[in-house]
């Protein structure tokens, strides 16, 4: 990967004799404790750490400074270096992020990426199969924290006759609680034209479990992009990690693409139990209708989500989500 260097205006001489600048730049990939900057929309690489704490107001996330992230940076000359990099002494106010746990015993929340115009998160109905409560977890912390998901349906060529019914299943709870679908082939290519025209011009996070073809599906919008890509392990007939950091990717078609290593495990963050339906686009429509305000949609009389749930007009599948994400937020207060 080519890199070059920023140059800003002249701000004062540092204690070391240095003529030192301060600017605005985007992290486009963090490892530890050492980061890579860029101007965007400018692919104009360059390194920076961290010098001393930063801390976010209301943050309870161990990554200060994510992928995405605008950060104010400071630098000893015009062209830092990997011996003399910039120092990131701040962070710009984010529009929306996505963060999790890896655990809902967990005390520790992770960003996985800040700033994002949408979130693409890759499921297959097979090989691994799709987990519906952790989708779900996912779908619930985009809306909490106002990122855009699509849902995208990687490995369609996998899935012929035999998974019509498990095909129109899916796209008959996820499509019919108000999101977007895209069904997919790394492998044949089928959808990819439409999914990076979507990716023109904005910056798309890209996330998903171990093994879904992420990294392949990235390879298939852009071959230039330089990912690794890993196997099914037949035994669990779970992925191999092959992404390890959070990287942020320019495409040659227009945009940039923010790739995360596989997730395995998924709890809601600052999230109280009576908001989580709120978060379920289906419920919240639904819930108009309910006798009580509030209303838990388990117990109470009168309870029009309940009702939705018995009419089919929402999915069992989602509404089984929402009680168990109750329960554990319930639990672990």
């Amino acid at each position: 990967m080519n890199t070059c260097y920023p140059s800003g205006k002249k701000k004062g001489a540092s204690n070391r004799n240095r003529m030192q600048t301060e600017n605005i730049a985007t992290v486009v990939k963090h490892t530890g404790s050492h980061y890579l900057l860029s101007g965007l929309p400018e692919w104009n690489l360059f390194p920076a750490v961290l010098r001393g704490k930063i801390r976010l107001k209301g943050s309870s996330a161990t990554n200060p400074v994510a992928v995405g992230d605008r950060v104010i940076y400071e630098a000893d000359s015009d062209a830092p270096t990997l011996e003399n990099p910039a120092v990131i002494r701040g962070v710009q106010p984010r529009k929306n992020y996505v963060i999790r746990k890896s655990t809902n015993l967990s005390r520790q929340a992770h960003v996985i990426a800040a700033n994002v115009d949408q979130a693409f998160i890759v499921v297959t109905l097979d090989f691994p199969e799709v987990k519906l409560p952790f989708l779900d977890r996912i779908l619930v912390t985009c809306e909490v924290y106002n990122v855009r998901p699509v849902i995208v349906l990687n490995k369609m060529d996998l899935f012929g006759d035999g998974y019509s019914g498990q095909i129109e299943a899916f796209r008959r709870i996820y499509g019919g609680a108000g999101y977007d679908i895209a069904g997919v082939s790394a492998l044949t290519g089928d959808g990819i034209g439409a999914l990076r025209e979507a990716c023109k011009d904005k910056i798309s996070l890209f996330s998903g479990v171990s093994g879904v073809g992420k990294s392949s599906l990235i390879k298939a919008l852009d071959p230039s992009v330089d990912l690794k890509i890993g196997e099914i392990s037949e035994a669990h007939l779970q992925g191999k990690h092959t992404t390890t950091f959070y990287e942020m990717y320019p495409l040659s078609s227009g945009g940039f693409i923010i790739d995360t290593p596989g997730i395995r495990g998924f709890g809601l963050v600052d999230v109280k139990p009576e908001e989580i339906a709120l978060y379920f686009p289906e419920m919240l429509s639904a819930s108009a209708g309910c006798r009580f305000t509030p209303c838990t949609h388990t117990h109470e009389p009168g309870c029009a989500v309940k009702a939705a749930v018995e009419d089919g007009s929402i999915s069992y599948e989602r509404y089984s989500s929402y009680l168990g994400m109750l329960e554990e937020g319930r639990k672990y207060r």
